[in-house]
C-alpha cells in the first residue's frame, strides 16, 4: 500500500499543549514545545553521549560499522517518527521516547544487564527499564533547580510503560514483573507522580515500543551477516517473510553483487515492517475508536502493533537470530567474559569502596547495606563498555580482550 508522507492530527494523538506538566514548574519555551524540548534534553545528557560506547549486540571495537546503543537509538526514533507521522500522532514525544528507551542499559548490553542483577539478587535486581527511569529523575546534575531532566508527564509515563501496564487495575505486577514485582525505583517515583501504572501508555509511547522490535529485527540482521554468523541465503530459508523478500529482490536485480542485495533486504525488510504496523494499527483504531489519548490509556489492548501475521514474522526472526546469533558460540564467549567483567568490578567496589569517585562515596559510610549495594550498581551501571574494561585493567591482572 502507499502511506502518506503525513496526516492530519488525530484526536487520540498526545498534545504538548495539553501536557498533564512537569515535576517541576519551569517556563514555557518561546521556542519549543514541552515534548520537543523533552527530546532536546534526552539529547544533551550525559547518559545519552555514553550509549555510543555501549554495546547492542558486539562490543564497540570489534568493527566500526556495528550497532551501538546510540546508533540503534537513533534508528529507532527514525522508525518511531515514521509510524507517528503515517498515523497522525505526535512525533516529537515518540522520538523523545525513542532517544530515551535505552537510557538505563548498562556496559555490555543484556550480559551487564544479567551480571548485576545477580548482583543486587536479595536487594531488588537490576531493571533497565528502571534504571532509565532514575537516569532522567535523579542521576543528570546539570539544571540549577531540580536534579534529572524534569522530563514531562506524558515522556515518563511512557519511558515506564511502553511494553503495556506494569500492573492491573488492582495493583498487581504483571507480564515480566509478575514474579518478581515492579521494581522500587518505578514504585517509589509513582508515589511523587503518578504513573498510572495499571494502564496503557499513549499511542506514542506504543509507536516507539514497535519501532524497537522492528529496528532489533532489520538491524541485527545486518550486523550478523557482517559478522559472518550466518549467511543471507540461510535466512532466507530460514524464515519465510525474508524468503520472500529475497525472492523478490533476486527477481528485480538477478545480478546484484552480496553486500547491495544485504542492504536491499534490511531496506525492504524495514518498510514491510512499518507498513504492516500502519495497516493493522489503522484498524485497531477504525475499531476501537478510542477518541482520545485517554481513551488509548483505556483500553484493554495496545493501539498499535504488528497484524498476526506481523506478530509471526517477528517471532521467526527473533527465533533466528536467538539461535544463530545470540546463542552464538562466538557472541556468548564475548558476552560470558564481559559478564566476569562487571562481576568483578562489583566485587571489588563491595571490597574497596575508597576506589570509587568521590562524587560516588559520598555518604556512602552512613548507607545501608541496601542502599550502599545499589550506590555501587548505578556507578557501574552509568559506564561504557570501553570505561568498564579500563577499570578492570587497573585492579585486576587480566583483563578479557572481549573480540
Amino acid at each position: 500500500m502507499a502511506i502518506e508522507t503525513g496526516c492530519e492530527r488525530a484526536v487520540y494523538a498526545a498534545d504538548p499543549g495539553k501536557s498533564r506538566g512537569r515535576r517541576w514548574p519551569e517556563p514555557i519555551s518561546p521556542t519549543r514545545n514541552v515534548f520537543r524540548r523533552d527530546c532536546d534534553r534526552i539529547i544533551h545528557c550525559a547518559a545519552f553521549r555514553r550509549l555510543a560506547y555501549k554495546t547492542q549486540v558486539f562490543v564497540y571495537h570489534e568493527g566500526d560499522h556495528y550497532r551501538t546503543r546510540l546508533t540503534h537509538t537513533l534508528e529507532v526514533a527514525q522508525i518511531a517518527r515514521s509510524l507517528a507521522r503515517a498515523l497522525g500522532l505526535d512525533e516529537d514525544l515518540a522520538e523523545a521516547l525513542a532517544l530515551a528507551h535505552d537510557l538505563g542499559h548498562p556496559p555490555f548490553g543484556h550480559s551487564g544487564e544479567r551480571a548485576l542483577d545477580r548482583c543486587l539478587h536479595g536487594f531488588g535486581g537490576f531493571d533497565h527499564n528502571a534504571q532509565a527511569l532514575r537516569v532522567v529523575t535523579e542521576f543528570d546534575r546539570r539544571y540549577a533547580g531540580f536534579d534529572g531532566l524534569n522530563l514531562t508527564w506524558e515522556t515518563l509515563e511512557g519511558l515506564v510503560k511502553h511494553n503495556g501496564p506494569l500492573t492491573d487495575r488492582d495493583g498487581r505486577a504483571l507480564a515480566r514483573y509478575a514474579e518478581r514485582g515492579v521494581p522500587a525505583a518505578i514504585l517509589a517515583y509513582n508515589k511523587i507522580q503518578d504513573l498510572e501504572l495499571g494502564s496503557f501508555a499513549s499511542a506514542e509511547a506504543q509507536a516507539a515500543a514497535v519501532a524497537d522490535d522492528i529496528a532489533y529485527d532489520a538491524h541485527d540482521i545486518d550486523d550478523g551477516l557482517r559478522a559472518d554468523l550466518f549467511a543471507l541465503d540461510e535466512i532466507a530459508a530460514g524464515v519465510s517473510a525474508i524468503g520472500s523478500l529475497v525472492r523478490e529482490i533476486d527477481a528485480e536485480h538477478p545480478r546484484l553483487d552480496p553486500a547491495r542485495r544485504v542492504h536491499e533486504l534490511v531496506r525492504r525488510l524495514i518498510t514491510h515492517l512499518i507498513v504492516d504496523v500502519i495497516d493493522d494499527s489503522r484498524q485497531r483504531f477504525a475499531q476501537y475508536r478510542p477518541g482520545s489519548v485517554a481513551g488509548v490509556r483505556a483500553q484493554a489492548l495496545p493501539m498499535i502493533g504488528f497484524s498476526q501475521a506481523g506478530v509471526a514474522n517477528d517471532a521467526a526472526i527473533k527465533t533466528f537470530l536467538g539461535e544463530r546469533m545470540y546463542r552464538h558460540a562466538r557472541v556468548m564467549r564475548v558476552m560470558n567474559d564481559a559478564e566476569t567483567v562487571v562481576r568483578d568490578l562489583f566485587a571489588h567496589y563491595a571490597q574497596m569502596p575508597a576506589d570509587l569517585p568521590a562524587e560516588w562515596r559520598e555518604g556512602l559510610e552512613r548507607a545501608d547495606d541496601a542502599s550502599r549495594t545499589r550506590r555501587i550498581a548505578d556507578y557501574i551501571a552509568g559506564m561504557t563498555d570501553r570505561y568498564a574494561l579500563i577499570e578492570h585493567a587497573k585492579y585486576f591482572a587480566q583483563t578479557p580482550e572481549l573480540r
